[in-house]
């Protein structure tokens, strides 16, 4: 069951959802619009390893904005810092962006319960398209948990995207082989 806005403000107010900052605008019927950060990264190597950290380059958007580029992988993030206690937050894409070209995630569309952080986006485009720090990128859909959670997120000693951040993290999926 998708939470609705009146659910969303319920959860907001118990602290079983938290955005910051949170916007009134910014809630819809059944979901929440999170913005682009200001933070962009990409990866320094072409060909990328799955058993190795793969480094990656920080840059701020400028205000007249930055132009995406097809064939490139755009690490970005969501202004919005998130808790989700008691739901399992879904990440999608809002329709203007899909309509811009612009995809906001390749895999990693659903959260944990217990997820407490910003969001990072993987971002691509199909065409080039200049994108602005704080335009909307997206939306949040919160499904109910039925049953007791035994495994948060935020609790669990192998969770590798714990660590609070205003930036966006690449791929940490090296630390499966060590």
């Amino acid at each position: 069951m998708i939470l609705s806005d009146k659910k969303i403000l319920e959860a907001i107010a118990s602290g079983e959802i938290v955005i910051e900052p949170f916007r009134p605008e910014s809630l819809g019927t059944n979901s929440y619009d999170v913005h682009l950060g200001k933070h962009l990264a990409v990866y320094r190597e072409r060909v990328l390893d799955a058993k190795k950290h793969n480094q990656v380059e920080h840059f701020d958007i400028p205000e007249e904005g930055f132009v995406l580029q097809p064939g490139t992988l755009y690490l970005g993030v969501t202004e919005e810092y998130t808790e989700t206690h008691g739901a399992v937050p879904f990440l999608e894409g809002k329709s203007s962006i899909g309509r811009l070209g612009i995809d906001i995630h390749a895999t990693a569309g659903k959260g944990d319960v217990g997820f407490s952080n910003t969001w990072t986006l993987e971002i691509s485009c199909v065409q080039p398209v200049r994108v602005y720090a704080g335009m909307p990128i997206g939306q949040l859909i919160y499904f109910a948990v039925e049953g007791e959670i035994e495994n948060y997120y935020n609790r669990k000693q192998n969770a590798k995207y714990n660590q609070r951040t205003t930036r966006p993290v690449e791929s940490m999926m090296w630390k499966n082989f060590e």
